[in-house]
């Protein structure tokens, strides 16, 4: 493993407040790096295949950002626990990702040399915003840089031998990379083409549909013509993408202005608490949640101003008033089958949808080892339920019709084992209810949730009925819904 300081050029910490990491982690020119760095991970073979089979990017974007933002948070926290425990949970949660892209070449999540492209496109990306926002990294900031991130995969993968040990050496390696082995993918074209303008709205907009469908009219094909005319020139004539005309300048001039924000004071912008204010339900208990209430009155007044002035396509639809009475907390099997069972957005529900679910409820109750292999057992024997019961034409997954053609309940044996493992891993002295701190720390830190309960405890049946109502998909407004419909 590589220690934390290697020498005269590295003698700051690799890790914690005081590596470039963290100077970097609250900059805004990092959210235009990481699309572009995803993009070139997405553009490996074996990464695009990954992606495209198990993650849930197109459809829950916000929270896939949520979840990479804290997860490399952990993965530099200067507590090498903090680290190991976060190396070990990715190495799990990658060990269940394998199988075959579209042309039947294998993937493999824990290939070390996939991984270790992950790593040098955020190492890669980062340099280049600098050197776009007219801030180009001296080489002894680039070369502790290059040093934190070689210890990171060392974290993951026991050591960084798949990354070349000099700095001159990497940038052969990455040229190598991308003249030989990037291509077109399908998870790649989806970034640039489909993500952003298909781009759901996060809670905090959740009640402004016109004011954000119109944002994102604008602002989506600019980030996707920002983005690649910023990705290397011989992967863009490789891929065959179109830049379009003024994309260089247009790109030049989105990273200096991104890089304006040095001037700001230290600790104006905090991206941990930005994209945490995105994700909070106007119910959340969280003290942010009152500040978010009043932008979202805010937005949805601006939203109808908008439509009155410029309605969007004639869609009636857009701002919906909420329904009435007990019809109105029904959900359609449509509506279920699209925002809670198809997690990856492929309009097909089978295991890595299921997955997904399981990896979600196991990030956000940081769960353990034995807890988070008992949650994806449970989602298995679920997943084979759904597939006995749905899968009527034998193709191994079910489709939208065949679920809305059954409609069943859901709730069968294996689901309520899912609720069980959920409640065991909350109930943590053992004692067959849910005190107050057990619940807080399963609805507010997981969920962003309060629970009013009568008593102050939350007992098991009462856990898996609520669970099994909001599984089983015949009501909203349960305190579930966030967990798994959040965009």
């Amino acid at each position: 493993m590589t220690t934390e300081s290697t020498g005269t050029v590295h003698e700051a910490p690799l890790f914690g407040p005081k590596s470039q990491f963290s100077a970097f982690f609250d900059d805004p020119r990092w959210a235009l790096a990481m699309i572009r760095a995803t993009v070139l991970e997405a553009a490996h073979p074996q990464i695009g295949a990954a992606l495209a089979d198990n993650s849930t990017f197109v459809t829950h974007p916000w929270r896939r950002l949520r979840n990479t933002f804290l997860s490399m948070r952990r993965m530099f926290d200067s507590d090498p626990a903090v680290r190991e425990r976060e190396a070990a949970r990715l190495n799990r949660l990658h060990a269940r990702m394998s199988g075959s892209d579209s042309r039947g070449r294998a993937y493999d999540a824990m290939d070390r040399a996939a991984r270790a492209w992950v790593i040098a496109t955020l190492f890669e990306s980062a340099v280049t915003m600098c050197r776009l926002s007219g801030q180009p990294l001296d080489q002894d900031t680039m070369e502790r840089m290059y040093a934190e991130y070689r210890t990171f995969l060392a974290a993951l993968d026991g050591d960084a031998a798949e990354l070349p040990e000099d700095l001159s050496d990497f940038w052969r390696y990455f040229d190598r990379v991308v003249e030989n082995e990037l291509e077109n993918t399908e998870a790649a074209s989806v970034i640039l083409y489909r993500l952003f303008e298909h781009l759901p709205a996060p809670a905090l907009l959740d009640g402004a549909p016109t004011l954000w469908a119109a944002g994102r009219a604008v602002v989506g094909p600019l980030l996707g013509a920002i983005t690649v005319a910023s990705l290397p020139e011989p992967y863009r004539r490789r891929a065959g993408l179109p830049e379009m005309p003024g994309g260089a300048t247009l790109m030049q001039g989105a990273y200096l202005a991104t890089g304006l924000a040095r001037f700001l004071p230290e600790g104006w912008i905090n991206a941990e608490s930005i994209i945490e204010a995105l994700s909070l339900s106007p119910d959340s208990d969280d003290p942010r949640a009152r500040t978010v209430a009043a932008l979202r009155a805010r937005m949805k007044r601006a939203s109808a101003l908008l439509r009155l002035l410029t309605p969007l396509g004639g869609d009636t639809n857009l701002d919906p008033a909420p329904s009435a009475g007990a019809e109105g907390n029904r959900r359609s099997a449509e509506e279920f089958f699209r925002r809670v069972l198809d997690q990856t957005g492929d309009g097909q529900l089978d295991w890595p949808d299921l997955a997904a679910m399981a990896r979600e409820l196991s990030t956000r109750l940081d769960l353990d080892e034995p807890e988070e292999a008992r949650l994806y057992d449970a989602f298995a024997a679920w997943w084979r339920e759904l597939q006995a019961a749905l899968d009527t034409d034998g193709d191994g997954r079910v489709s939208a019709e065949e679920y809305a053609t059954a409609v069943p309940s859901l709730a069968g044996p294996a689901l309520i084992r899912v609720a069980e493992v959920l409640f065991d891993a909350t109930d943590k002295d053992g004692n067959g209810s849910i005190d107050a701190d057990e619940y807080r720390t399963l609805f507010r830190t997981a969920f962003h949730r309060d629970l009013t309960t009568t008593d102050g405890a939350y007992g098991r049946s009462a856990f898996v009925g609520d669970f099994l109502s909001f599984m089983a998909g015949r009501r909203t407004g349960t305190p579930y819904d966030p967990l798994l419909t959040d965009a």
